[in-house]
């Protein structure tokens, strides 16, 4: 199984002055759940290198056995440090891709036009796409083959609008991306703040917030297998 996860490389937290980027948690679960499987994992973002860490994701209350093994893992660590640029990714190489969240993919993901190709490719070649929290943010752009947006119609969640409330970003956001996935008529359900929520639509997976990265990993996990075994 080879597995590509996409970061963000946007820091810039709107004009507050602040920084964001991807959220260590959401990177850290997936890596181990699938790394621990026996996927062959790559990491790519828009300018390659080092993506941003949103800083709010190594807060102490923010931790979780996931991201204390990963700050403890120089192998792990060096290969973010070194992601690949998206446009290089030759897609066929991989089985799926994970995009973890934090707010950097509403700026630069949801726009990014190899991202956007990426997803397309993956989606029509029927391999698994998942997202987490604000990543489903990457889908707002992308098309089905009808040329319509890929979300309509799809049951999905995502980062909610009462979460943003409480997290005091709603008027930072360049949009809240409830509100946005439904406007493109997706199925946009969700569950109570922080609590692990996930929808899965054929091979569409999507987790609502930090809490779900895990859950969302394990589910990619088990397409990824009925896949394999429906194949062979």
């Amino acid at each position: 199984m080879k597995i590509l996860i996409v970061l963000t490389s946007h820091s810039e937290l709107g004009n507050t002055g602040e920084k964001t980027g991807f959220w260590i948690e959401e990177f850290a679960s997936p890596y181990y759940v699938l790394a621990d499987a026996g996927a062959i994992i790559t990491i790519a973002s828009p300018k390659g290198g080092q993506p941003p860490v949103d800083p709010k994701s190594e807060l102490a209350d923010a931790q979780t056995p996931s991201t204390i093994r990963f700050y403890k893992d120089e192998m792990a660590i060096e290969k973010v440090a070194y992601s690949m640029e998206l446009s290089e990714i030759k897609y066929e190489d991989y089985d799926a891709v994970f995009y973890p969240g934090g707010h950097g993919p509403l700026w630069d993901l949801a726009n990014d036009k190899d991202s956007i190709k990426l997803i397309e490719y993956f989606y029509n070649h029927q391999k698994p796409i998942a997202f987490v929290c604000h990543s489903p943010a990457a889908l707002v752009n992308v098309s089905a083959e009808n040329g319509q947006p890929l979300v309509k119609g799809k049951h999905l969640t995502g980062f909610s609008n009462t979460e943003e409330e409480a997290v005091g970003l709603t008027k930072v956001v360049p949009f809240l991306l409830e509100d946005k996935l439904k406007k493109l008529g997706a199925h946009y359900t969700n569950s109570n703040h922080w609590e692990s929520y996930v929808q899965q639509d054929g091979l569409l997976i999507t987790g609502q917030n930090p809490a779900s990265s895990e859950a969302v990993a394990k589910l990619l996990l088990k397409t990824l297998r009925a896949k394999k075994t429906h194949h062979s």
